[in-house]
């Protein structure tokens, strides 16, 4: 099979083909650009091997720019790296590599262009595309990639128990490719997962959960997720989703498989966004459902609490996963503390207090809640899902209607504690946070309305009631 023709779409393919001809260097665009060029998928990312020095290749072809281009030496990698525009173009020598058995760092020698396909992870990612001029455009694919994309099948180049006990991380690539791709996994490729499941223990968090996002950003995360749930891959790193799973049964009473409520409400709101934080939101909405699971006789299974003991368990969860410990965390706690509130807005005696109370405690979140409650709505009941909507359309009109009137998303109390001291010419205590607190419940509960002539004509009333006075200009 020849490429030559869609390799004209860019000069760097003919230009690296010249210097490693000159250098007398057999040199291939290799990995996921091939594989993308195939798929017909769009890539930035070009990894060139060559069969000797890459780092010398690399160098020669950043100076062939009459533009100062930008390289980047990784001597310990013997990789290097140029930045042409918004591409990376990054330069190996061909290796082999072997490694031991309590890391995934390989030994790294020398090699052959096979050696160097037969370290790679997957089929689809060990072909490689010739760039000299002698051959320039030439498949060389030992392993079968190309009837593998046709097959859409993920599968390992060589013994995947070798292949995944040498870098376990590629257990998860497995798993994230097949989900980005939706692809399925050669059988034998997840028996070999199955099998090294718990060497993943040796890689580390970071690598694990960037694999895991990646996963989470594909149109449909369920498949991935079912796929680490099958290969006992989830169980290595995130038990409290695996203990979603399953469903308990008392006499006629049941409750639903939370774990695969989880997975379709990720599905659900990943129709409505694409935002990393409101997927894992979708993902921590009910982690709390086990350890708050009750039977009651009369009504069956329940889980009073959850999101009070979700919200509690979030900074837990993100630490250990190695994510982000910053608002992106808070964003994602707020939302499972919130997510059954917006529900009991629904009756017509609701008051506005209560809409007020969401609107003060959800802030600039409320548009991001209400598509996670939207997302929450799973029955297998057309009807009921449709009643369910409905429910929400007129919480949400409620909320437009209270907001507009009253304003007090992300309201700043009107009196701030530095004019309490200034009026009254005290001290910081505890006196100032106390009728902070007040004026803002007014505020919330309607007794005043949401400005500053109310709040201080208040703040006067309630300062007298604990014997404060006015400081005289």
């Amino acid at each position: 099979m020849n490429f030559k023709e869609k390799l004209e779409d860019q000069d760097i393919f003919r230009r690296v083909g010249r210097i490693a001809d000159e250098m007398g260097l057999e040199t291939y665009v290799v990995g996921g650009y091939v594989r993308d060029l195939i798929l017909n998928r769009p890539s930035k990312d070009i990894d060139f091997v060559c069969v000797g020095p890459g780092i010398d290749l690399a160098t020669k072809v950043a100076s062939s720019f009459d533009d100062h281009v930008p390289l980047s030496v990784f001597k310990n990698f013997g990789t290097a790296m140029i930045k042409l525009e918004d591409w990376e173009v990054e330069f190996v020598g061909a290796r082999k590599e072997s490694y031991k058995f309590d890391s995934r760092k390989p030994i790294v020698e020398d090699g052959t262009l096979q050696e160097d396909q037969e370290r790679r992870d997957f089929t689809i990612n060990a072909m490689a595309i010739c760039v000299n001029e002698a051959r320039y455009g030439e498949l060389v694919d030992p392993f079968g990639g190309v009837e593998d994309i046709k097959r859409k099948l993920i599968k390992t180049p060589t013994d995947p128990n070798i292949t995944f006990s040498d870098d376990p991380l590629r257990m998860m690539r497995a798993i994230r490719f097949a989900a980005q791709l939706n692809f399925d996994i050669d059988p034998d490729t997840f028996d070999g997962i199955v099998n090294n499941a718990n060497r993943l223990s040796i890689i580390s968090g970071e690598r694990i959960i960037d694999e895991l996002n990646k996963m989470i950003l594909v149109d449909k995360p369920s498949y991935g997720f079912k796929l680490l749930f099958a290969s006992k891959l989830l169980h290595e790193f995130f038990p409290e989703m695996v203990e979603l799973q399953g469903v308990d049964s008392v006499g006629d009473k049941s409750h639903k498989d939370n774990f695969y409520h989880t997975l379709q409400v990720l599905d659900n709101i990943c129709t409505m966004t694409d935002d990393l934080w409101l997927r894992w939101a979708a993902i921590m909405h009910d982690i709390a459902k086990p350890p708050t699971k009750r039977f009651n006789k009369k009504v069956g299974w329940t889980f009073y609490g959850h999101e009070d003991k979700g919200a509690r368990m979030t900074p837990g969860i993100f630490r250990r996963l190695k994510l982000p410990m910053d608002e992106r965390m808070k964003f994602v706690q707020k939302l499972v503390k919130l997510h059954l509130r917006p529900i009991a807005l629904v009756s017509d005696k609701v008051t506005d207090s209560a809409v007020r109370r969401l609107l003060f405690d959800a802030g600039d979140a409320i548009d991001d809640l209400m598509k996670l409650c939207r997302a929450d709505v799973t029955s297998k009941n057309n009807n009921k899902v449709q009643r369910y909507l409905a429910n929400f359309d007129k919480v949400e009109q409620k909320i437009l209607e209270v907001e507009e009137k009253d304003q007090v998303r992300n309201f700043q109390p009107p009196v701030s504690g530095e004019e309490i001291m200034s009026i009254f010419g005290i001290e910081p205590s505890r006196i100032i946070g106390e009728l902070k607190e007040d004026i803002k419940e007014a505020i919330l509960e309607g007794t005043i309305q949401n400005n500053k002539e109310d709040a201080l004509q208040l703040l006067y009333r309630l300062a007298e009631l604990r014997g404060l006075k006015r400081k005289i200009d």
